[in-house]
């Protein structure tokens, strides 16, 4: 069996601004491979293609050239989906539930029994440290209160591989240490990561390997422990700002 989860060869998404009738291309000939059980970072500018990527990997949206597969199955294919977690960037929520009732709801979509559902929906409401909102209406909830939320539903059905995209949006910094804490603890069971982040340091401390998204192409693919152990490299900032020429793009 194969040890990579996920593999793209030439993955090209064109998007057509319908204003200017114009095309332009998105991602843009990426081939990558994420490894079991390998927490991978995908980082980039604003419009870098990240969340793109994202969804081509999901099957929400249909490539324009290329190929992507997602442990072992094409993207979006519905054996693949029931071992994936995902976070979308902006997650939302039927307002009227509350947080357990919606952790119920998202077992159920993966035809989990009730009794198990309600013993994970607690579970994952701990590990969010939600446990004191289980019953409180969602639209009560704060926009960091949402992003733990939306974490929690992402492991309702115990996944082999976890998408999250900015998983540490809307936190403060208590949350974002929680966020890799529960990270650390998904690696710990071998879990397969793939996240978005703007937030170097964080994606310093929990990625085995980062690759870099400028303007739809990778320009660069990277063991953290190479970079900042003896890469040339003081940090991954560093690393990240001459991937993208960041000087030069801004001229």
């Amino acid at each position: 069996m194969t040890n990579s989860v996920i593999e793209t060869s030439s993955l090209t998404k064109d998007h057509v601004s319908h204003f200017l009738r114009k095309r332009f291309r998105v991602v843009d000939g990426l081939t990558l491979t994420v490894e079991r059980s390998e927490t991978f970072g995908l980082l980039g500018l604003n419009g870098a293609g990240k969340t793109t990527t994202l969804k081509l990997l999901l099957g929400l949206l249909r490539p324009t050239a290329g190929s992507a597969t997602v442990l072992g199955f094409p993207a979006g294919d519905r054996r693949a989906l029931a071992k994936i977690g995902f976070l979308p960037e902006n997650p939302y929520f039927y307002s009227y539930l509350t947080g357990s009732e919606f952790l119920d709801f998202a077992g159920l979509t993966f035809g989990i029994a009730k009794q198990e559902r309600r013993e994970r929906a607690e579970q994952l409401l701990q590990l969010v440290s939600m446990s004191h909102a289980g019953d409180t209406p969602i639209r009560k909830y704060s926009k960091g209160m949402m992003q733990r939320l939306g974490i929690a539903q992402s492991l309702m059905n115990d996944p082999e591989l976890i998408f999250w995209d900015e998983p540490t949006s809307g936190l403060d910094p208590i949350g974002r240490r929680d966020v890799r804490l529960i990270l650390h603890k998904l690696k710990d069971r071998g879990k397969t990561i793939f996240f978005n982040s703007h937030l170097l340091p964080d994606v310093s401390e929990i990625c085995d390997r980062v690759g870099v998204l400028h303007k739809g192409k990778l320009v660069g693919s990277e063991k953290v422990s190479t970079v900042t152990g003896g890469g040339g490299y003081q940090n991954l900032e560093e690393y990240f700002l001459e991937c993208v020429n960041c000087e030069g793009a801004a001229r």
